[in-house]
Parts: C-alpha cells; sequence; structure tokens
C-alpha cells in the first residue's frame, strides 16, 4: 500500500462531519478537533514546523524550501478537514474493489446493493481492471475532503524523503466547516504569510478551477392568518398554502436538476412550518454576475407579488451572500493557472478547465486576497454514499503536486 493510500484510508476513519445546524460555533462539531489533533501530529513528524492546532480546529504549519528556492515566494497548500452532512459520514469503513467493468458495487445495505453504473458515471469505462476505494455503502467515502488531505501530506513526506527536489516554502492549511460554507473564514493570512495557494478539493485527475458560481442562501418566511377552519372563508391565510404558491412561481426549468455546465439555478433546500407560518430555504448559484443579481430579484419580485395578493408581510425575505466567482480576481496572476495546467502534463495528465459547480475554500481565499485556485484531488460522487476514488488519481495526484511545487522554484514560475 502506497503512502497516500495508506493515509487516506486511516483518515477517511475518523469522523469529522460539519453541522449546517450549528454554524455559529466553528467548528460545528467536536469530532472536528479529533481530525485537527491527528494532523498537527502528521505535520510535525513530516518535519514541518511553526505547526499550531488552534480552538477553531485550523491546522497551519511550514515546510520549509529546497536548497536554493528560499527566495521565492511561500506557495499554500489547503484542504478541509470537515466531511458533508449529505450522507450518513460517520463510522466509515474504506475498502479496495477491484473493478472488472459494469456496475461498481460500493456494498449491500439492508439488502439494497448500492452500486455506480458507467452511465451514471462514464469516467468508469477508463477504470477497468484498476482498483478503486469505496465505502461499504453505508456512509460516504469522506474522500471530500480527505483525499485532498492526504495528497498534501504523502506530497511533505516525498519532499522530506528525497531533499533535492524544488520547492519553495510551503504553507499548509488544514480547515474545517467547508461543506457549511465558513471554511477558510478564520485563516489569519498575515499570519500564515503565503503569496498564493491552491486547494485541493477537485474532483476528476486533471479538472482544474479558477472559476466558480457566485452564490447566495435566501430564506422566505411565510406568515398566515389563522382561524378556525369552519369560520375561516375571506379570512385565513394558510403559511403553507402560500409557500407551494412561492415554490410554483421560482422557474422550474432553472433547478440543479435541469442544469449542467455554466448554467445556474434556483434551489430549495430546506422546509418547515405550520398554517400559521412556514419557512422555505433556497440556494441560488450563477457564474454570470448580471445574471446572478437577476436570480436575486426574482424572487424579491415573487415575495412581492404574493404580498399584493395576500397583504404586505405575509411573505418576508432576507439574502445572505455566501461566496463570489473568484475569476475575476485572477487578472496578472496567470502563471497560478499556467503552472497548473503544466503540473498535469508533466505527471501524464490533460488538463481540463472546468467551471466548478459549487464554492471552495479558495474563493473566499481569493476574495480575501489570497488568489487560490482549486486542483483535483481524483475523486467521484462527492456528498453521496455512492462516493469512491481510484487507488490510481490519489497517487497521480501526489505527482502533479510534486511537479506543481518544482515550478514555483523557479523564476519563470512565479510571474
Amino acid at each position: 500500500m502506497s503512502d497516500v493510500i495508506e493515509r487516506f484510508m486511516r483518515y477517511v476513519q475518523v469522523d469529522s462531519q460539519s453541522d449546517p445546524d450549528n454554524e455559529a460555533e466553528t467548528p460545528s462539531t467536536p469530532a472536528q478537533h479529533d481530525m485537527a489533533r491527528m494532523l498537527g501530529d502528521e505535520l510535525r513528524f513530516l518535519g514541518c514546523t511553526d505547526v499550531e492546532v488552534d480552538d477553531h480546529a485550523y491546522v497551519t504549519g511550514t515546510f520549509a524550501a529546497s536548497a536554493g528556492a528560499e527566495k521565492y515566494p511561500a506557495l499554500m497548500l489547503c484542504a478541509h478537514i470537515d466531511t458533508s452532512f449529505d450522507a450518513p459520514a460517520a463510522g466509515v469503513r474504506p475498502h479496495v474493489v477491484h473493478y472488472e467493468g459494469g456496475p461498481l458495487v460500493s456494498g449491500v445495505v439492508n439488502g439494497e446493493t448500492i452500486q455506480t453504473t458507467p452511465e451514471q458515471v462514464p469516467d468508469l469505462e477508463k477504470l477497468v481492471g484498476q482498483d478503486i476505494i469505496c465505502s461499504d455503502g453505508s456512509t460516504l467515502l469522506s474522500a471530500d475532503d480527505k483525499s485532498g488531505v492526504a495528497e498534501i501530506c504523502s506530497l511533505l513526506a516525498r519532499l522530506g524523503e528525497n531533499p533535492a527536489l524544488p520547492h519553495p516554502t510551503l504553507k499548509l492549511a488544514f480547515v474545517p466547516d467547508e461543506e457549511i460554507g465558513h471554511g477558510a473564514a478564520l485563516l489569519d493570512l498575515e499570519k500564515l504569510d503565503a503569496a498564493y495557494g491552491y486547494t485541493v478539493d477537485g474532483e476528476a485527475v486533471g479538472d482544474f478551477n479558477y472559476e466558480c458560481f457566485n452564490a447566495s442562501q435566501v430564506d422566505v418566511i411565510f406568515h398566515g392568518v389563522t382561524v378556525h377552519p369552519g369560520s375561516a372563508k375571506g379570512v385565513m391565510v394558510n403559511a403553507i398554502t402560500v409557500a407551494s404558491e412561492f415554490e410554483q412561481l421560482v422557474p422550474q426549468a432553472e433547478r440543479p436538476e435541469h442544469s449542467e455546465g455554466r448554467e445556474g439555478f434556483y434551489h430549495p433546500i430546506a422546509i418547515e412550518g405550520s398554517s400559521s407560518e412556514a419557512r422555505l430555504t433556497y440556494i441560488l448559484r450563477d457564474f454570470d454576475p448580471n445574471d446572478f443579481a437577476r436570480r436575486e430579484q426574482v424572487m424579491g419580485e415573487i415575495a412581492a407579488f404574493l404580498n399584493e395578493r395576500y397583504g404586505e408581510g405575509t411573505v418576508t425575505l432576507s439574502v445572505k451572500e455566501q461566496y463570489r466567482n473568484m475569476a475575476e480576481h485572477f487578472e496578472g496572476k496567470a502563471f497560478l493557472i499556467d503552472n497548473a495546467l503544466a503540473a498535469n502534463r508533466d505527471a501524464g495528465v490533460e488538463p481540463r478547465i472546468v467551471p466548478v459547480r459549487g464554492g471552495t475554500d479558495g474563493a473566499q481565499l481569493t476574495f480575501r486576497g489570497l488568489p487560490c485556485p482549486n486542483l483535483a484531488t481524483g475523486g467521484y460522487n462527492y456528498h453521496s454514499i455512492r462516493e469512491f476514488i481510484p487507488v490510481s488519481a490519489l497517487e497521480k495526484t501526489v505527482d502533479i503536486l510534486e511537479h506543481l511545487v518544482a515550478r514555483f522554484a523557479t523564476e519563470e514560475g512565479t510571474r
């Protein structure tokens, strides 16, 4: 078992799921402290200095530059330690499947075969004959983003064993609560002292992201007028009914299940309430800032329409911006994109520039002044019990990282 596989199999068995219902605290779950403490020990063992594990489960450290590369700006590598709340994530039991074609079976849970077909993930056809890591089907695998953590740590192990491999000073950052939109918010960039960086939090090997959605969350509250249903005519306003009308007025064709590529969407993610008061929560996403603003405007117009029908104040909404498209901040930083693409090719991988249909810690860091595109990890079916990652993808990503950091130890690679 190679170093990165051993690390990955070990890391995914440490519970560290984040909790969207406790986002006021960082980390949102105590379990993330366990993962953070483990990684602090890992960084110290790998030769990092200035290792710190803070009260919010942020893990940082410094890996010294190779001889002759001390003069180059420090490069940050970042991954997140939490796992998604979209599927069960406690007690992950990873195992290796030798894939021979057809459906990839993760396991059998309560008599149901948990599998992924080539129709669902066409890349499976390229993986015939390879070893693939899955969960047992009862939980997600936690490749998002334990794979990125393992790949970064394995890079450090390789550089430590081979001092001649060129690299600038590396700043490491493992952060909590990325899955609930918090991520790198409390990362002290001044103390970290990196000039630029990369998150390692993407999907299929070769994918490279420096563009992401603009994103906001919209909470819509419906205030009803309740009376006895026997005498309700002309008086009752049922909050559930109004919420249903609102949902039907949101463009049905512009939902995640009908969109791809650069298409944005409206996505209802939660509903609760009663006839007296109900709440709908949406997330809005779009790459284009003007189209994104239009989506927020549409939500306001629907609320205004229903208030005109049922009375002012029946529908109230609040908009919380979550992150912005980081692409607009890479002007004059083309070398960050060029180095990543070249590193993939150096490792024998033809890269693909893909707009990421989500957000990364890199988006937040970029807007805070630390330019930070996103590299692939090699995983598939994130946020799902069908999540998997090929062994070859984990190993190839470490190769890509090795070539990447080497480019930042040259004059050409830093301008």
